[in-house]
């Protein structure tokens, strides 16, 4: 069954180039409670700090708090992206992350070549990527575009390719920093549809925004972190009636 447990989980990440140390004394004395020193003597920002949660299969969680909170380090911690410096994170099931869609893509080959080397790496075969690059084509409307090096994309044809390629899966769990809102009239409306369907379809939906309208349409759940620590957890509704 689908879950994500998470027991004492902390996160930190090392600050190079701080080696005085007067300047690492004046910058744990103004920042007591993000920056410390780990075992090898280094400054490092605690970015998420002795999290205890379990998300079931079946919930709709919202990740909420002000900029820097933790939310998207959370996110790419359930990703896989960042290791645990303490305690641990349990993830099962089949994720689908929305974090950053166009993460991987290589601007110097094709459209259809960046596909195809997606499929690739999700594990198809040639025919299944190649099948793949045909579908993600019809549906982002490049048409003779998706033979051309995406260096050359405006912003509205990345996006629409980016956003192509990662709803292309049927996750257990999704994972989604932010809901998504770009791209010209037609397209905004099949892409609103297909990532209606992929939530509604998913076991476990993790979703980080400052959007409350959008938290409060879609989740039952609401953690609400600060300075890389939890500080509620609970209903929707009461979480964020202050937000």
């Amino acid at each position: 069954m689908p879950h994500i447990l998470a027991e004492r989980l902390s996160i930190a990440f090392p600050l190079y180039h701080v080696g005085a140390r007067s300047l690492k004394k004046r910058l744990l004395a103004n920042s007591p409670l993000r920056l410390r020193t780990d075992e090898n003597d280094r400054v490092v920002v605690a970015a998420l700090n002795e999290l205890d949660f379990n998300i079931r299969s079946g919930e709709r969680v919202a990740l909420v708090g002000q900029n820097g909170a933790g939310k998207t380090t959370l996110l790419r911690t359930m990703a896989g992206v960042y290791e645990p410096v303490a305690g641990r994170l349990e993830v099962v099931g089949r994720i689908g992350s929305l974090i950053d869609p166009s993460a991987g893509m290589d601007p110097d080959a094709t459209g259809r070549e960046n596909i195809i080397l997606r499929g690739l790496f999700r594990g198809m075969d040639d025919k299944q990527s190649a099948e793949m690059a045909v579908e993600v084509g019809a549906f982002s409307g490049l048409g003779e575009f998706l033979d051309v090096p995406i260096r050359t994309y405006s912003a509205g044809m990345s996006v629409r390719l980016s956003f192509a390629v990662a709803t292309l899966m049927q996750p257990e769990v999704l994972l989604m920093d932010e809901w998504f809102s770009a791209g010209d009239a037609d397209f905004m409306a099949r892409a609103q549809q297909r990532l209606e369907e992929l939530v509604q379809k998913a076991e476990i939906l993790v979703l980080a925004s400052h959007s409350m309208e959008i938290v409060r349409a879609w989740c039952t759940r609401a953690i609400r972190l600060q300075g890389g620590r939890i500080i509620d957890d609970g209903p929707v509704e009461r979480v964020t009636a202050n937000m």
